[in-house]
This record gives structure tokens, sequence and C-alpha cells, in this order.
């Protein structure tokens, strides 16, 4: 306010946003907090908050944000970014509302190419988010980007079911990420884990609806060798998802995911609560391809729960890559309101079991 913002919710107040924020990262007192009000709402268009800064700064957003009711950007961009920002801290009870409606509506009339995303974080290193609420994003809710030491804490995400490509948290070329104690709805994954990813560690999540928390996609078209490794997601609950945990990636792609666990998780009515998939095509149209990302050392354990489909478990894996040391372990999941068996597809996979597994897999060895 200080920096005559109006914070009516109707007043454009992006330059008071972006002469505070050079205020706070040119301090050189020891830490500086861009604080955003309680009780006030401030509309924000495309902002981008640059460092690197002073000292180690904190946006504190205990008011609301919104951005423009309208399709308001036509090419690549996010609400808020920050850029080359380390030793940032973005906390607080507010909420952050993309009102994404008409965006959505217009990509599901193939008419918008592009859509903002809300918050976006590259190369930003000691980074905290904790607290805040995401909302209803034209596109994804969080980005993280080649970002280092992350902790993600109590974040509340959002949006309905049926909004598109609507991801909670995706991460790409990041390491050492801790995302904790977080309730994410959303059209898309609640979390997924991108190429050049490794160290990541999910826990405590709520998750649904959505499409579950995914390793990828990986390997699409052209891209360069893929590595995602280190991967853990544990005591994490999933409700009425398309999926539970996946590992997603495209044919004839090349690289390498490797020691992933999965442990710890309750599933309800999800649709495939354990999936491998080395055929991902959303467009459903795909060129058979040679080769793939080879999938190993995948770790599944301490999983209970329902699914509404009667296969459980797909575990589809290439021929000419097939997918290495799969471990489960006690799983126990049942067709919700069936008594028939739940079933699992196995092709192209080695791997083995240890305790009770429900339903049966047979992999072709070790």
């Amino acid at each position: 306010m200080a920096f005559h913002a109006a914070g009516d919710g109707e007043t454009d107040d992006s330059k008071a946003f972006e002469e505070t924020w050079n205020s706070a990262c040119s301090d050189s007192g020891g830490g500086a907090t861009v604080y955003v009000p309680a009780g006030r709402t401030f509309l924000l268009g495309e902002i981008r908050l640059q460092g690197p800064c002073k000292s180690p700064i904190t946006v504190q957003v205990d008011g609301d944000i919104v951005a423009p009711n309208s399709l308001w950007k036509q090419k690549p961009s996010s609400l808020l970014t920050f850029y080359r920002v380390d030793n940032l801290t973005v906390d607080g009870g507010g909420q952050i509302d993309g009102r994404g409606a008409p965006w959505w509506h217009c990509y599901n009339q193939k008419k918008c190419r592009y859509r903002p995303q809300l918050v976006s974080f590259s190369f930003c290193n000691d980074l905290r988010v904790t607290n805040i609420r995401l909302k209803d994003s034209a596109d994804k809710h969080m980005s993280l980007y080649e970002c280092s030491q992350v902790q993600v804490h109590n974040v509340s995400i959002m949006a309905p079911g049926d909004s598109p490509n609507t991801d909670g948290i995706t991460m790409g070329a990041s390491n050492h990420v801790r995302i904790s104690s977080c309730n994410i709805h959303s059209g898309d994954d609640c979390v997924s884990i991108l190429t050049g990813t490794t160290d990541v560690n999910v826990t405590d999540v709520t998750c649904g609806p959505g499409h579950g928390i995914s390793v990828g996609s990986l390997g699409a078209a052209h891209e360069k060798p893929v590595l995602v490794e280190r991967i853990t997601v544990s005591n994490c609950r999933f409700f009425n998802t398309t999926t539970g945990v996946r590992i997603k990636s495209w044919q004839g792609g090349r690289g390498i995911a490797n020691g992933l666990l999965f442990r710890d998780l309750n599933m309800t009515e999800v649709r495939y609560p354990i999936d491998i998939n080395q055929f991902y095509c959303p467009q459903r149209n795909c060129p058979e391809r040679e080769g793939g990302v080879a999938i190993t050392d995948a770790k599944f354990i301490n999983i209970q729960g329902t699914s509404s489909r009667q296969e459980a478990i797909k575990i589809r894996c290439s021929k000419s890559v097939p997918c290495h040391g799969i471990f489960l372990d006690n799983v126990d999941l049942s067709w919700a309101n069936h008594t028939a068996p739940t079933k699992a597809c196995i092709e192209n996979a080695q791997g083995s079991v240890a305790g009770t597994v429900k339903p049966q897999v047979r992999f072709r060895g070790p």
C-alpha cells in the first residue's frame, strides 16, 4: 500500500507490486519483506520479480491476489514469475486466484494455444513456499524450473477435476525438492516430476480429483536423453483420481528413470492405482517407435485401497527397452463396489514381489 496499490480487486496493481519488489530486493539490511496485507484483493497482470537480491527476501501473502477475469495474455506467461531469486520465502494465508474458467473454455474450443501459469519459479535456490492457497489457474498452478533446495509445505491447490492441464506442482531440471502436507485438487497431475530432476521427496499429500502423482511424461520426440532419479513418494492419499502413482514415457525416447520409491499410500476408487506406461500418447495416434526411457529400480511398498476398475495395476513396458528391477511388497488393492478380484497387466517387465500382493503379479524374472 505504501507504493500506491489500490487493493480493491478492480484496479491493476502490477506497477505497485513491481516497485515494492525492486525496493525490497535492493535492501541490503539482512532481509526484507514484501507484505500483501490481509483484507484486500490485488488485481495483477503478468509480473516478473527478478533477482539476484542483496539479501534474503520474503513475500508475505496475507491478502488475496487475482488474475484478470478475461483472456489477458496470448503468449507463454505466468501471473507471478520469480526469476533468479535465491533465499526466497513465499508465505501467508492469502489466496492467489487465476480465474481460469474463460481459459479452460477457450482451450476446449481449440482457440487458445497458450495459457498462463499461476506461479513460476525459475533458477531459484533455497526456496520456501508455505501456507499459501492457489486456485483455478488457467494452466499449471506452480512450476519449478532449475531450482535447488526447495521446500513446499502446507500449500492448498484447488481447481475442478475437468479443468484442462491444471497440474498442481510441476518441476523440471530441479533437485533437492521437498513437498509436504499439501492438499491438491486439479484437472491434471497433482505433482509431476519431469526430466533432469533428482532427489525429490513428496510426503503427506492428499490428491484428488486429478491424475495422481507422476514421474513424466519423459522422452518426447527429439528430446535429449532424460534423467530422473532418487524420487520418493510416501504417506499420500488419493481420492477418485485417474491414476495413483505412475511413471509415463513416450516411445522412442532416450535416458533413464531410476531409484523410484512409492510407499505407504492409500487409494480410494482410483482408476489405476499403480501405472507404468512406456507408450504414453495422450492423442492416441502415435506411431510405433523403437527405444524408450529405461525404467529401473521402481519399488511399490505398502499400498492399500480400492480401484474403480478391475485392472488395478498396469505395467506396460516396451520390448526394445524392458523395465527392470520392479518390486512390489504388501500391496492390497480391491475393486470398489465389486466382489470379483482385481487384475494386473504386466508387459515386458522384470521384477519380483514380496509379502502379499493383490492383484497377483507375475514378472518374467528378477
